[in-house]
């Protein structure tokens, strides 16, 4: 085995480990819910200015791109349609998640990886305080929670912004306009494209804490684990998106 190969194999191990270790702390007491809420407005209420710019845009060019092909063949009443599928099943879900992956999962394995060199965890032990249940459990939770959410509002900002790509060229009311839409959107085009943003939340948030949580000593190893956390997390993200559209084919 190639050390390239037996790296991968290792850090595979290493992550499980830490995953299971994640579901033993997380029904022992006491939970950190102040903690918690801190993350979450962290990590979710912070990232909404980035989150709109990024939905706006995708709805707004989306539609304009795909307003001349359609026209051709004379189905731009389709626009409304194609657009919020386009968004809801796919676009908004993976581009919202890999915004919080640059963004979330650098933060937090910056602010673990600085915790870790200059000793403050290793303070929190001799403390008597649980390390890992105060910073690990409640970012992750943090993500879980919150990427749904953050792309349930990229979904809105993204469609209002193929509203206003449609009317530039076009003239359709907005009621007609989300009448449209939502007569194209069944429930099961919501319910998958829900789930797997769980698991890019809870993804997200499990590389983050890894590699910071396991930085080495050094400063050089803060910007590393940041650097890291980004690559694994968007690659984390990709394979995620790709298991889901299998199974969505399979079962929906």
């Amino acid at each position: 085995m190639t050390p390239y190969l037996k790296n991968i194999f290792e850090e595979t191990g290493n992550i499980s480990l830490f995953i299971s270790r994640f579901f033993k702390e997380l029904f022992k007491p006491v939970f950190q819910f102040r903690e918690f809420t801190r993350q979450c407005f962290a990590l979710g209420y912070k990232t909404l200015p980035l989150i709109t710019i990024t939905g706006f845009i995708m709805g707004l060019v989306l539609t304009i791109q795909s307003r001349p092909t359609l026209l051709k063949f004379g189905a731009e009443s389709w626009l409304p349609s194609m657009v919020s599928l386009s968004l809801i099943r796919e676009i908004a879900p993976v581009i919202t998640a890999l915004i919080c992956a640059g963004k979330i999962a650098s933060g937090i394995g910056a602010e673990l990886g600085s915790m870790k060199v200059t000793e403050q965890i290793d303070a929190m032990e001799v403390s008597a305080i649980n390390p890992y249940k105060y910073l690990v459990v409640t970012r992750i939770l943090a993500t879980t929670c919150m990427i749904p959410i953050l792309v349930f509002y990229a979904d809105f900002i993204g469609i209002l912004g193929g509203y206003i790509g449609y009317n530039i060229h076009g003239d359709m009311s907005i009621s007609l306009y989300f009448s449209e839409m939502l007569e194209s959107v069944k429930y099961l085009d919501i319910f998958p494209a829900t789930i797997k943003t769980f698991f890019f939340g809870f993804f997200i948030g499990v590389i983050g804490c890894y590699k910071g949580f396991n930085a080495s000593n050094g400063t050089a190893s803060v910007g590393i684990a940041a650097n890291e956390a980004v690559v694994a997390a968007s690659l984390s993200i990709f394979i995620i998106d790709m298991l889901a559209v299998q199974i969505t084919d399979l079962f929906f």
